[in-house]
């Protein structure tokens, strides 16, 4: 029964704490045991309890099991530990209960924890199942009669690559643009860690870090593809060589000086900033980020000091004064960088020249503590913005 099975495989896949083994004779009675009922290993006491049973008594537990989707049974978990005995059963299922027959001897039951109170149960009889769930889920035979391994769920790592292999399977050209490059560099990751808007919100600075990150791991898995079997045979004439360095090389620089920016301008709609992004001020210069947009910027009746200007680059020892003349309304220029390890020297000369540095939060602790207060971080210079857009 296909829908059986992959019910049973979703319940697992969504439950903390799942179980599996097969149905033997001393479950169903046929052996002649003195009570019928599903043995449970004692490694697999966590499915229902917090700590597991001390021999010399007994404890127990009632839960509500939903079985097959269709049913419930309000059943009884139960260790006995008095006298000789020392095991764990699940018991009382209420007449007409169709799973503890002979035929179902060699089935395969599988028990999810939902809540502390409910449970999931489902009994999968044919070989195909059973070997379907097994694959599914990724153990093996030997490793039923037990707590279901956590390994069966596709981690965020394997997610990631499974999503940039599905992206360069539909590519049609060589290489995506920037843009499209960091968006699903973006989505790639969100929807592998299955991140919510709340989250990268409450994180701006760390998850900023991990979109760019992410997006190079994505240039270099799609770089590999196109170059891997290129670079394995030998070149023609020298002139071939170079031309295929530079190539490599200039798509390189072109993605890391565009990536910032894409991913800036992404968390700055998430958090609902108005801004313009490489908007025309005097001399044909092109500031990365006006805030609120370009329109007030050119309104002469809008407030100077309502006004906020963002450069944007990755490193920014030497290239800090490019950005002193973009905006000639706007006293304190922001830089944002992912330069790390400036001296003391250099940021007194940045600041002198009302340069205010913006840098993730991790990277604060690499800057001369003296200047820490005094440097922004992403979430301060977001937080910032939106006081002065109110």
């Amino acid at each position: 029964m296909e829908e059986i099975l992959n019910k049973a495989i979703k319940s697992v896949q969504q439950s903390e704490v799942s179980f599996s083994k097969y149905i033997t004779a001393n479950d169903t009675g046929a052996t002649g045991a003195h009570q019928a009922g599903f043995h449970v290993h004692k490694n697999s006491w966590s499915l229902f309890f917090n700590t597991p049973g001390e021999k010399g008594s007994n404890k127990d537990k009632f839960i509500t099991i939903r079985w097959q989707d269709t049913f419930e049974t309000q059943s009884r978990f139960i260790y006995y530990g008095q006298g000789t005995r020392n095991e764990y059963r699940l018991t009382r299922f209420g007449k007409g209960f169709p799973f503890l027959t002979d035929e179902n001897i060699g089935d395969l039951l599988v028990l999810t924890k939902k809540d502390e109170e409910n449970y999931e149960g489902f009994i999968l009889s044919s070989d195909e199942d059973i070997d379907d769930f097994l694959a599914a889920i990724n153990i093996s035979s030997t490793d039923v009669n037990g707590i279901i391994p956590k390994q069966f769920q596709e981690n965020a790592e394997n997610k990631l690559l499974r999503c940039f292999d599905l992206f360069l399977r539909a590519l049609k050209i060589d290489f995506p643009p920037t843009v499209e490059l960091a968006l699903t560099a973006r989505n790639c990751y969100i929807g592998s860690y299955g991140l919510t808007e709340k989250i990268i919100k409450a994180n701006p600075d760390v998850e900023l870090l991990n979109w760019i990150d992410t997006e190079f791991q994505l240039f270099k898995f799609i770089e590999n593809n196109r170059y891997t079997e290129r670079i394995k045979n030998p070149f023609q004439t020298v002139q071939e060589l170079i031309d295929i360095a530079n190539t490599i090389l200039n798509r390189r620089k072109s993605r890391a000086g565009k990536s910032l920016e894409h991913h800036l301008s992404e968390m700055f709609n998430i958090h609902q900033l108005k801004y313009s992004s490489q908007a025309v001020t005097e001399g044909n210069k092109k500031p990365d980020f006006l805030f609120p947009e370009a329109d007030a910027y050119h309104n002469l009746h809008f407030s100077d000091d309502k006004l906020i200007m963002l450069a944007s680059k990755t490193t920014c020892k030497d290239r800090w004064r490019q950005i002193l003349n973009e905006a000639d309304r706007i006293k304190t220029k922001h830089l944002f960088t992912l330069q790390q390890g400036i001296s003391s020297n250099q940021l007194k000369e940045m600041y002198d020249h009302n340069v205010c540095l913006v840098v993730p939060k991790p990277y604060l602790k690499s800057f001369p503590e003296v200047f820490r207060d005094k440097i922004m971080t992403l979430d301060s210079f977001i937080e910032f913005t939106k006081s002065k857009q109110l």
